[in-house]
């Protein structure tokens, strides 16, 4: 489980920093909250919570189908298209950090030079790239489903072994407490007893002594 949690871990990070760089909001939203959440499943198993387990499976679920989500947004699948602003929240015209810097990308800036156009603005030329930015998001995408069917399965094994244990541990604990439950003793009313001791014949006789005196 820890193995697999570092490489969940380490998936969601690099996500999260050429997200960071195209200003993508909503994935890095989505990869705080699986990181948060994957420390929470690894804290849930080590320290015996099968509820922290439990909340990390059903996060799994949703996250399976956020990504499915970007693999159909960036195919364009279901009349989504990858060229709106869905991924920055119509905050910005932000688009992948891939779509100018992936694997042998030639990024040019173009200077229009027709009139009325202002001359701080430029268009931005990507050529020669290797593969689409489309694709490295589906592949980065389609890494984080195989991650986390894996981390799915495995939380629900351990699951069902915590929950095995429980009830084992119950049913030694209550056959324990039967086995040796003591039937309830009578109350017995202790009086205190008056010593009785010897009588010294030696102090009686001087107690007569003092007596006939009188």
């Amino acid at each position: 489980m820890f193995c697999l949690c570092v490489f969940l871990q380490l998936a969601a990070l690099e996500r999260q920093i050429f997200d960071f760089l195209g200003f993508q909001w909503a994935p890095i939203l989505g990869n705080f909250l699986q990181i948060i959440v994957v420390i929470l499943g690894l804290f849930g198993t080590i320290q015996f919570r099968p509820r922290y387990i439990v909340v990390y499976t059903v996060w799994t679920a949703l996250w399976v189908t956020w990504n499915v989500f970007i693999i159909c947004f960036y195919l364009e699948v279901g009349g989504l298209s990858k060229e709106t602003d869905l991924m920055t929240f119509n905050i910005s015209m932000h688009r992948s950090w891939w779509r100018e810097h992936g694997p042998g990308c030639i990024r040019r800036v173009v200077r229009p030079s027709a009139p009325g156009i202002l001359e701080d603005y430029s268009y931005v030329s990507v050529t020669g790239c290797i593969i689409d930015f489309q694709y490295l998001e589906v592949i980065h995408s389609a890494i984080q489903i195989l991650l986390s069917l894996i981390g799915f399965v495995y939380a629900c094994y351990v699951i069902s072994i915590f929950m095995e244990e429980e009830d084992s541990f119950d049913f030694i604990g209550g056959l324990d407490t039967y086995s040796y439950r003591q039937p309830p003793q009578e109350h017995v009313e202790l009086k205190p007893v008056k010593p009785v001791g010897k009588i010294n014949p030696f102090m009686e006789k001087q107690k007569l002594l003092h007596l006939s005196c009188y």
